[in-house]
């Protein structure tokens, strides 16, 4: 990518430029069709997968029931609009938008850094897969701990050898995830009942009046922090930039892609990007890329993502009923599979194993998102100069740290669902971030013609309220308890 200093053409007057360099005005890329821009959601899909749809929300099923997916709903509906707002300043610029966000204020790209790494030092969701892989093969349990370690070292190893990292993750994902929904389509006609799924709908509107008592029974870190892994969650989000940037979509098409330091061949330089022209031939392009871009977010991460959440959870309720004494470990997965066992033996082993390669395609995403969105903001703020540290070399760096922090948290035997509750709660606070900031950068940061407004700036408003009250009510609960010893639903009565 060329340096600021090499551009010669009209430089932008939108974007911010007391913190990063000014940009050219360039013309968009020809939209591609639909067909050849599918990958990056597959990649944000896999890593939701594991996360809230395999874990949080059937556990939470067999906690008060089905009628609580209504707010599964609400989670997925949120992030969309969300992930759109991400991509919209990427399809405009060539920059993520955690680069835009820093154009504001330089320290803003430090906060998201730590807002991916803090929530995932502790790894829950390869945790989870060890204590599965215990499960489907019959290991002892006390194994778990070393086999988690041996996934994460996997995981580094192929990140940081792939010639061109994304094509990898691309490509892996997209075999993991056809295995997930294959298995899907089995589960459901094996192992779920019809009342089961009438309840998703029937129970829908005891569940919006029970959610005093939801609260009450799962506690706010828990219930809250589901909504917000309703979907990928937390920092991850925030790298769908990165994914379309990867993918050439848009502006993204103009700037280089991460490679192995070892393997590819990288550059040092900051990835600041372009401006995208507002001529009606521009004009015509961007309604073609932001046409595309939503119908694979719909498809692929909103219609494939919500679907696979309520399916695992409707099977859940069909296997297990409510068991609100089932425990805080992965004992429901495996009284799952036990159930399931009784159906044909051979579909239990497939549902662990299905579930293990979930946890080890979510584990992949999560250790490639927050190196990448680590690395994409420090070498355009406070490395940009630095000729040594190239984005590449800062993402395996990332990614080796998270492998050793990861390693020494696991080690000290905390459960793999507690390990997930922690995670989706500090993600939740890192969404109020970055939820009001796109109002921001999409309002001020980019031309008429294609700002944020009309009904999307409604939801995403509607949006960062809900994170920002997330963040405080949560705050609260953790003072509460730690000074006065019974938290916030004490408090309120629930």
């Amino acid at each position: 990518m060329a340096e600021t200093t090499q551009r010669h053409g009209e430089l932008a007057t939108e974007l911010p430029t007391r913190n990063l360099p000014a940009v050219e005005y360039r013309d968009l890329p020809e939209p591609l069709p639909f067909r050849k821009i599918i990958g990056a959601s597959v990649i944000i899909l896999a890593t939701a997968l594991g996360s809230g749809e395999l874990i949080l929300w059937p556990y939470i099923t067999t906690q008060v029931g089905i009628g609580v997916l209504w707010l599964a709903v609400v989670g997925f509906t949120m992030q969309y609009f969300l992930n759109m707002e991400i991509e919209r300043y990427t399809l405009a610029t060539g920059e993520t938008a955690v680069t835009g966000f820093t154009r504001f204020w330089k320290p803003w790209g430090i906060i998201f850094c730590l807002g991916a790494i803090l929530p995932n030092m502790s790894p829950g969701i390869a945790a989870s897969a060890a204590e599965l892989f215990t499960f489907l093969f019959g290991i002892n349990a006390a194994a778990s701990p070393y086999l988690c370690v041996a996934l994460l070292v996997c995981i580094g190893l192929f990140l940081t050898l792939s010639p061109v990292v994304y094509q990898f993750v691309e490509k892996t994902e997209m075999v993991l995830v056809s295995v997930i929904l294959i298995f899907l389509v089995v589960a459901l006609v094996m192992a779920t009942d019809a009342s089961s799924w009438a309840g998703v709908v029937t129970e829908a509107p005891r569940g919006v009046a029970n959610f005093g008592s939801y609260l009450g029974d799962l506690g706010v870190a828990a219930l809250l922090g589901a909504i917000a892994f309703a979907g990928a969650g937390g920092a991850n989000n925030l790298v769908q930039s990165n994914y379309i940037r990867d993918k050439g979509l848009g502006m993204g098409a103009y700037i280089p892609r991460i490679v192995s330091p070892i393997t590819g061949e990288e550059e040092a330089a900051p990835s600041i990007g372009y401006m995208t022209k507002t001529d009606d031939e521009n004009m015509r392009r961007w309604r073609g890329w932001w046409r595309v871009a939503n119908q694979e977010q719909l498809l692929l991460f909103f219609g494939v993502g919500l679907l696979s959440l309520i399916a695992l959870s409707v099977l859940a309720n069909s296997t297990l009923g409510i068991r609100p004494n089932i425990g805080e470990d992965l004992a429901f997965v495996q009284e799952e599979a036990g159930v399931l066992r009784d159906i044909a033996p051979w579909f239990a082993t497939f549902f662990l194993a299905a579930a293990t390669i979930k946890l080890v395609a979510t584990s992949l995403g999560i250790l490639d998102y927050v190196s990448r969105l680590t690395a994409d903001s420090l070498k355009v703020s406070f490395l940009k100069d630095n000729q040594f540290w190239s984005e590449s070399k800062i993402y395996a760096f990332v990614v080796w740290l998270m492998i050793v922090a990861g390693s020494a948290f696991v080690l000290t035997g905390a459960e793999p669902v507690f390990l997930l509750i922690i995670t989706s709660a500090g993600g939740g606070i890192v969404m109020a971030f970055y939820s009001c900031m796109l109002i921001v950068l999409n309002r001020r940061a980019l031309p008429e013609a294609i700002k944020l407004r009309g009904y999307r700036l409604v939801v995403i408003a509607i949006t960062a309220v809900f994170f920002v009250l997330f963040g405080v009510a949560l705050l609260a609960d953790v003072i509460l308890t730690n000074v006065f010893g019974s938290g916030l639903t004490d408090l309120l009565g629930l």
